[in-house]
């Protein structure tokens, strides 16, 4: 089967509507990252049906469940090769995104890749808890697809969120949300949806999307020594 025919049935799976030209730049995505995997580390996965469902299917499915309205900005913290965020805004070019990458070399990619695809990004190196001090409660939405557990997360996504905004993460049904509902409160945020939900090749995954109900305290998000030390 040609590659742009696979991408548009898995998200036709999903029912979300590519065009051919949104599947084509799913394709030049696919070819770059596994170039560019050859000499920075991006992804353990590399086979083309398995990036497609793993990264790209995974990347925008969760985002149809959550009301994002035209033209949000939102931040993708740690966003590491660019997941969720360039999928998304392939899908969804009205948004505009932040890709907040602490490693140098996978900001590079970033750039490159966001520029292949006419993606309209803004890449930024920087640490988490560094950045938040320039962009505290700028964004309509935050998003992390990442492996750190949601107290943890919670800190360093939830101080970019304006009040009425959304921090959306993107976890493993592993994760139980009653684990971070404590960090979530002091961060001024609300549990707003817990949807679980499977990806086309039967994976199952959670999503956790949390309300910004009042401003986070100043002194949060805290070094990660402090972080790591002592959750929320």
């Amino acid at each position: 089967m040609e590659r742009t025919e696979f991408i548009l049935n898995e998200f036709n799976k999903c029912k979300i509507k590519l065009s051919g030209e949104q599947a084509e730049k799913f394709v030049k995505l696919y070819e770059f990252l596994v170039e560019y995997n050859q000499n920075v580390n991006l992804t353990a996965i590399t086979d083309f049906e398995e990036v497609v469902i793993k990264h790209f299917v995974d990347s925008v499915l969760p985002f149809t469940m959550v009301n994002i309205k035209e033209n949000s900005s939102f931040i993708d913290v740690g966003t590491g090769a660019g997941f969720p965020s360039i999928p998304l805004m392939i899908v969804r070019p009205d948004l505009k995104g932040t890709l907040l990458e602490a490693l140098n070399k996978r900001c590079v990619f970033l750039e490159q890749a966001c520029e292949l695809v006419g993606v309209k990004a803004t890449v930024v190196h920087g640490r988490a808890e560094d950045y938040a001090k320039e962009k505290r409660e700028s964004f309509d939405f935050a998003t992390a697809r990442a492996v750190a557990a949601m107290p943890v997360l919670s800190e360093y996504c939830m101080p970019y969120v304006k009040v009425g905004g959304k921090f959306i993460a993107l976890k493993s049904v592993n994760e139980e949300i009653e684990q971070s509902e404590r960090a979530i409160k002091i961060l001024g945020g609300k549990k707003a949806e817990v949807k679980d939900y499977t990806i086309t090749n039967g994976d199952n995954r959670r999503l956790f999307v949390i309300e910004k109900i009042s401003h986070t305290p100043t002194k949060y998000p805290r070094n990660t020594s402090m972080i790591k030390k002592k959750q929320l």
